[in-house]
């Protein structure tokens, strides 16, 4: 394969607890080494059932608003027709219909093209699976 188009998978621990997990860091880390300075594009790809990725502002409660959020669209009640591990574990399957697996962005001289305050994250409420692969991937 070229230098055109470079990807790695990380591994995200996101524990038991509804989390968003800031992945912008290792984005930018893994621009660093595989932009070298070109424009492209960064996929990033959650390939999991029951998890997702979002754009958003972090640190300043809006990671906390969109768990509340989801919480509300997105009951851990009985409702499910999927029913299988912790109760209301059919809701994590709906939510990559709400929050995709993925998003691709802009890279512009080997930098991630992110507004100010835009953050990428691993969403996951799965409560039963803490161990998470995100995909990296980026072309030239």
């Amino acid at each position: 394969m070229s230098d055109a188009f470079t990807t790695r998978t990380i591994d995200i621990a996101t524990g038991s607890a509804e989390t968003v997990h800031d992945l912008t860091g290792a984005c930018v880390e893994f621009l660093r080494t595989s932009a070298s300075g070109r424009d492209g594009l960064l996929n990033i790809f959650v390939p999991h059932a029951t998890a997702g990725i979002a754009i958003l502002e972090t640190g300043a409660g809006s990671d906390d608003d969109l768990l509340a959020t989801l919480h509300d669209l997105l009951p851990a009640d009985d409702r499910w027709r999927h029913r299988h591990g912790s109760p209301g574990h059919g809701r994590d399957h709906v939510l990559p219909a709400l929050v995709p697996p993925h998003a691709t962005l802009p890279v512009v001289g080997g930098r991630l093209e992110l507004g100010t305050w835009q953050s990428v994250c691993l969403v996951d409420t799965n409560r039963d699976n803490p161990e998470r692969q995100v995909r990296l991937s980026f072309l030239g």
